[in-house]
């Protein structure tokens, strides 16, 4: 709701049903700029109390729901989402040929840091090995034990 108006997430083919539907998006004006948004006013379809409306609220809730399971699966995460990771991280990694969190957490900490060090020289510091291994493990670098360290460090070689 804005303004006594009722607005919808549009998306996918829901959006040129929308627009047939004569809705028009929702324009969110800002001090300098409007940005026109995913939202679709529904007033008049909501007001006309049709069956229309049912089949457009689903579609929508279906949507917004599918939208946030892929944004919540490893097809949609970047490797400066995975814990240490941050983008100079992710560009090394790139540069060293690993693309993606799925051939990442394939790889493991070990290979991947045997990457970055081909790529950028023997002289890479060790501690991007536990952060790499942490992004594996899903914990800060910091909380990584001592005999793991050693285990990392034994396979690198």
């Amino acid at each position: 709701l804005s303004s006594g108006r009722i607005f919808i997430r549009g998306g996918d083919q829901l959006d040129s049903r929308l627009n047939e539907l004569g809705c028009e998006k929702y324009r969110h004006v800002k001090k300098q700029t409007t940005a026109t948004v995913n939202y679709y006013d529904i007033t008049q379809i909501f007001a006309d109390k049709g069956d229309a409306i049912y089949e457009i609220v689903s579609e929508s809730i279906k949507l917004s729901v599918d939208q946030r399971k892929f944004q919540k699966s490893s097809a949609s995460r970047r490797l400066r989402d995975l814990p240490n990771m941050q983008l100079t991280l992710e560009r090394m990694v790139k540069k060293a040929g690993i693309e993606d969190v799925e051939t990442f957490m394939k790889l493991g900490a070990s290979a991947v840091f045997s990457k970055v060090r081909t790529a950028y020289g023997t002289d890479v510091d060790v501690k991007l090995l536990w952060k790499f291994a942490g992004a594996v493990e899903g914990i800060h670098w910091k909380l990584i034990q001592e005999p793991r360290k050693r285990q990392l460090l034994e396979s690198c070689q």
